[in-house]
């Protein structure tokens, strides 16, 4: 199948809330196709919650087809367990689409906070603003783990958009008259 466009599927993995976002891309743009969670806070089988999450990530691209995806890593905060528990949730994300010939890409968290917001250490409130900003949706989703599935997506448009790739700036002016559009 050819692709006239792209179209990123982000993923935040998690097993009680998993978050995943959906942009179309249109030249230098993007466009919020969709963005919410997969529940898994009801199962308390931690096999049922991975078969879960595999069925409904192949259900998404199944629904969108998308080009590729992008997928938060997972980080070793204070308990190693949970960070098994968050890797077993990305390699059944990832599986699903490496079953559909789906090219995969991989973000440590900060370096998505830092392409959504400017900064590595942003909050989770901070990165939905910002983006409830670029999109203009109404209301903040309940659960910011959308936000993070949609920042994740974002972050590798950001990436990997040759339209946007310019020279170095050396200065703001210098930056604001090659960027414009992107100056409120």
């Amino acid at each position: 199948m050819i692709h006239k466009e792209r179209i990123i599927l982000g993923i935040d993995p998690g097993t009680t809330l998993m978050g995943y976002g959906v942009i179309a891309v249109k030249g230098r743009d993007t466009l919020l196709n969709t963005m919410g969670v997969i529940e898994l806070h009801k199962y308390t089988d931690p096999f049922l919650k991975l078969q879960k999450i595999y069925h409904r990530v192949s259900s998404l691209i199944e629904e969108y087809d998308p080009t590729e995806m992008a997928l938060e890593a997972p980080f070793l905060g204070k308990n190693a367990q949970s960070m098994l528990k968050l890797g077993r949730a990305q390699g059944v994300a990832l599986s699903a689409a490496l079953n559909c010939n789906l090219p995969v890409f991989e973000y440590a968290p900060r370096k998505i906070k830092m392409s959504i917001t400017g900064q590595g250490n942003a909050s989770k409130e901070q990165v939905a603003r910002m983006l409830r900003q670029i999109y203009k949706f109404k209301d903040m989703p309940k659960d910011l783990d959308a936000t993070d599935g949609l920042a994740a997506a974002l972050c590798h448009f950001y990436q990997f958009n040759p339209l946007l790739k310019q020279d170095k700036v050396k200065s703001w002016k210098a930056f604001i008259n090659q960027n414009p559009n992107r100056i409120k």
